[in-house]
């Protein structure tokens, strides 16, 4: 692969991006964003004369106002995505907040309307006063993701000038050797400091820290990386990485960049529940730009004094900050996240040719239709999920099982009635698992379900992992208030009742077997046979078959909350 120029921290990603843009003009590029364009050119050209007075301020005399554009989760989602009112993309995510649905039907995000958003603020505001950050998750599980390895997404934020990203889970899922490459073609830093390289025992990648003047004022930004990563993916794939505790990260790399800079944000892949707690026992954090479960926290909240956001995921919205310092103090922060409505914000024309020639070599594929919905089918993440459910029919039909189990997760668009294209199969099953059979007895399918209930409710939040396993064939009920291992009840097997010595036939995938999700159970198995089919090879035979598909009528499956 032909790897553009590296990240360099001594030139401004503002000014590369700028100049990247303005070789790529054509006709019919806006207006809006050729002004956004020379914009960036003069912010570079003013921010030496800004990092000069804000070194020679005195410490705690800084004043000023900035804004910090975010996003996170996006993953691999370059183009605009229809959405159902109610429907707030693919999951419900962890703060379970109303504001997370859409208010009415419509088409929304996508990097070309994405840039136009960012243009726009750059405009209003002035680019020198404006930072872009990504929280990760971000260049992965769609099928121009896969097919480039991530460069799709990496090419496409470089053309809108990111400055920083801290890695997510799933941006390892092509390997830590590929990680390294995308940074080399990454105009920015993509960091965690709590993922180190077992072989030096430095940070993946480097330092996890930067200090940028932005507005005048000195933005220190920490990444942190999801510490349960090497159970949510291949084992092989971060096989050379260690992840350890983001609070530990945190403690340690705070006290120098408290030093360096006036506001401190922690760009956090760890979701909403360890952020809250990371502001509740960690000093010195002004801000955290939040990631990972999905939720949209707009307007921002406080958490222990710690200013709390997120911007849902799929680039379907857009977090935009507006931080005032006063005496070298954070006083205020405001935020919106306004949907990215395609009607509302058009697509930038240079951002749209480099989509259109990034799906250029795969368009066929994509668009090919394999079958049709007649009513939507959705995909949940802690709850049973339309989406899996069918999923596990067409493998339990396939592979003559009794049970399907698939993991609980929450990328990927719902389907809408009408046409299901590959591409939007690829969204929800982007990974390419192979199917696994085996038998495992009615005790060992209880113990799969109690450790779903366990995941869902851990009892510490350092320990939560995935989202309600999802299965065909089952009927259950979970109680998580009961004790850890207590709380599965009332479990059926295709309408009998399971007894716990008999020996089901159990249909699943290697990610499974290899124990994600803590689900060890797995590999217990009786019997066991790892097929060549993969799992989204045998889904789309399987609607090819169907022809039309309606949404799945759910089997009995009851979570009781914890009070």
């Amino acid at each position: 692969m032909n790897l553009q120029t590296p990240y360099h921290p001594a030139l401004p990603t503002h000014m590369k991006t700028a100049s990247i843009l303005s070789k790529s003009r054509r006709p019919g590029f806006s207006a809006t964003f050729m002004l956004g364009a020379s914009l960036l050119l003069a912010a570079c050209n003013s921010a030496p004369k800004q990092e000069e007075k804000a070194a020679a301020a005195a410490p705690g005399t800084v004043s000023g106002t900035f804004t910090i554009l975010h996003t996170n989760d996006i993953h691999g989602r370059h183009r605009p995505f229809t959405v159902a009112p109610g429907n707030a993309t693919s999951q419900t995510g962890d703060a379970g907040r109303s504001a997370s649905s859409f208010a009415h039907a419509g088409t929304v995000g996508g990097f070309a309307h994405l840039a136009t958003a960012v243009a726009q603020v750059r405009q209003q505001r002035g680019p020198a006063n404006v930072l872009l950050l990504d929280g990760g998750d971000t260049f992965g599980d769609d099928f121009v993701a896969n097919q480039t390895k991530g460069a799709a997404n990496i090419r496409l934020m470089n053309a809108l000038g990111y400055q920083f990203m801290a890695l997510g889970n799933h941006d390892f899922d092509y390997g830590s050797a590929r990680t390294r490459e995308l940074q080399q073609l990454a105009r920015f830093p993509m960091r965690g400091a709590n993922v180190t390289d077992k072989a030096t025992g430095e940070p993946f990648l480097g330092d996890p820290t930067q200090v940028f003047t932005v507005g005048g004022v000195r933005v220190g930004i920490l990444a942190l990386t999801y510490h349960n990563t090497g159970l949510t993916g291949n084992p092989k794939n971060t096989a050379e990485l260690t992840f350890s505790s983001g609070l530990e990260a945190a403690r340690r790399y705070l006290p120098g960049l408290r030093a360096r800079a006036d506001v401190v944000v922690v760009l956090s892949h760890q979701g909403t529940k360890v952020d809250e707690l990371l502001a509740r026992e960690v000093p010195g954090i002004d801000l955290i730009v939040g990631a990972h479960s999905h939720d949209l926290i707009t307007p921002p909240r406080q958490v222990a004094g710690v200013w709390v956001v997120q911007a849902l995921s799929d680039a379907a919205v857009l977090g935009q900050l507006t931080v005032q310092v006063q005496n070298g103090r954070l006083t205020n922060v405001e935020g919106i996240a306004p949907t990215l409505w395609t009607d509302q914000y058009p697509a930038d024309p240079a951002v749209a040719a480099l989509v259109d020639s990034l799906r250029a070599p795969y368009r066929a594929q994509l668009e090919e239709v394999l079958a049709t919905a007649t009513g939507r089918i959705g995909r949940q993440y802690k709850s049973a999920s339309p989406f899996d459910q069918l999923a596990g029919e067409l493998l339990r039909e396939a592979t003559k099982a009794e049970v399907t189990f698939l993991p609980g997760v929450g990328y990927g668009v719902s389907l809408e009635t009408g046409p299901i294209t590959r591409e939007a199969l690829y969204t929800l099953l982007p990974h390419p698992s192979k199917l696994v059979t085996m038998t495992l007895t009615g005790a060992q399918l209880l113990a799969l379900l109690e450790q779903s209930a366990t995941n869902l409710n851990p009892g510490d939040d350092l320990k939560r992992v995935g989202g309600l396993i999802q299965s065909s064939g089952l009927a259950w009920t979970a109680d998580l208030g009961r004790p850890t291992g207590q709380r599965v009840s009332g479990v059926q097997v295709n309408g009998q009742p399971l007894a716990a010595t008999r020996a089901y036939r159990v249909v699943t995938h290697n990610g499974m077997l290899s124990g994600i999700h803590r689900y060890t159970t797995f590999a217990q198995g009786q019997q066991i046979e790892k097929l060549e089919k993969g799992v989204t090879e045998v889904v789309e035979a399987g609607l090819r078959r169907r022809g039309k598909v309606a949404p799945p009528v759910l089997a009995r499956v009851e979570i009781v909350a914890a009070k």
